[in-house]
Order: structure tokens, then sequence, then C-alpha cells
């Protein structure tokens, strides 16, 4: 059995959509980050880091129990466990770049750019305009790679194309508009049309919409994601 800790955010939600995919047996185990619930010792224990998700498989290698945290490993344990959605053995260099790609690239400057858009304090315009930018260009150089493909790495649909999309759903906090948020990117909207349109989505966000976390970001919320220092009591993140 599957344990799926999650929280609200695009990384969770990558995970929702292959245990969708694949019909997984797991049990969705809520982390209420808002509430600085990735702080407690016992989901510490399961990812140091205090960030969601992170997944427990009790019938991982050999039998044992295996534990797995940041949703870029997530994604690779699963595929390598199922053996789905890895694409062709020749694709393997390209799945891991672009993975990787997603990993520290969209999507921590996507992650950053909706922080200082939406959360931090106001005046800091070369932070915000830095990873707007980024994040910009990251759609970019995804919207040029998907010119002639429909899927980001090979002919077939891979973990790769769950990561960006899970990322790519989050166009309208990253460019800060309800409007065509991914207009200027033609190739990452047909994209977009393309994934949205697997049954399997709707599932997912089922999945994520499977409890009610708060929401609203009081002082509880502030300390519980953006402590103002560090310390052994206090490790705020951005989940």
């Amino acid at each position: 059995m599957i344990d799926f800790f999650y929280g609200p955010g695009p990384n969770p939600l990558k995970i929702a959509l292959f245990l969708a995919e694949t019909g997984l047996p797991f049990k969705a185990r809520p982390v209420d980050t808002y509430r600085g619930a990735q702080h407690d010792a016992a989901f510490r224990a399961l990812n140091p880091n205090g960030k969601v998700p992170a997944l427990v498989d009790t019938e991982g290698p050999e039998g044992r129990t295996a534990i797995v945290f940041d949703s870029t490993a997530i994604l690779l344990y699963l595929a390598e466990k199922t053996r789905q959605f890895v694409g062709e053995a020749q694709d393997r260099p390209q799945l891991l770049s672009w993975l990787m790609f997603v990993a520290t690239g969209l999507g921590p400057f996507s992650g950053q750019a909706v922080h200082f858009q939406n959360a931090a304090p106001k005046g800091l315009d070369y932070a915000l305009n830095r990873y707007r930018r980024e994040a910009e260009r990251h759609y970019q150089v995804l919207n040029d790679h998907l010119e002639g493909r429909s899927f980001i790495v090979g002919d077939r649909y891979t973990i790769v194309d769950m990561s960006a999309w899970g990322w790519l759903d989050r166009a309208m906090r990253v460019m800060n508009t309800e409007d065509r948020p991914l207009e200027r990117w033609p190739n990452l909207v047909r994209f977009m049309d393309m994934i949205n349109a697997r049954p399997a989505v709707q599932h997912a966000q089922a999945i994520m919409s499977g409890h009610a976390f708060k929401t609203t970001m009081d002082e509880e919320a502030r300390q519980a994601m953006y402590p103002t220092s560090f310390s052994p009591a206090s490790k705020g993140t951005v989940s």
C-alpha cells in the first residue's frame, strides 16, 4: 500500500496525476501546510526538508518499506516501480534532462515568481522582475521544444509531461492574470489542452480537493510558510 502525503500545490498535483493514471492503490494523507503540519516531527521523519509531497510504500523494493520525498524523485520511483510512463530506453537521457529542467528551472522560478508577486513585502522590484522573467524564459524554452511535438520526450506521454503540467497548471498565478496566461506560448496552450483532456486529470483534481485545507494567509500561515528567521522550532518552507 502507498501512503501519499500531500498538500495544495503543483508538486503534489503531479503525483496525484500519476496515481490517477495508473490506478495504484493508495491512501491520501493530507498535510495542512498553512497550519504548519509539514513541520511536525512525524512528517519530518518522512521528509527532513519539511515539504510536500512525500510517499511511503510498504511494498517497496525486495518487500521493504520505501520512503521517498521530492516530487521528481517520487515520479521516478513510481514510474520505475510500475514500468509505466518512462518512455523508450533510448529516450532515457532526454527524459532525465527534461525532468530536471522542470525540477530545477521551470518549477522553482515559477514558485518564486508567485511568491514575490503575492506574498513578499512590497518594493522588491528586482526580485519580482528576476523570477517573473525567468519563469517566462522557461515557458519559451519549453514552447520552442514542443514545436512539432505532442509530448516533451519521445512520442508518448511520460512523467516529464506530468511534471511540466503540474506547474503549467499554475500559469495564472505565475503570470498574475486570469486572462489566457499562456497565450504568448501557443505550443504550451496546445500541450495543456491535450493533457487536460485526459480523464485522469479530473481524478487527480478530485484527489487534491478531498481535504479542506486552510487557505487563509493569516499570521499562523505566514509563520508556517515564510518565517522571518530560522530556528529549529520554526523551519518554514514553500511547498
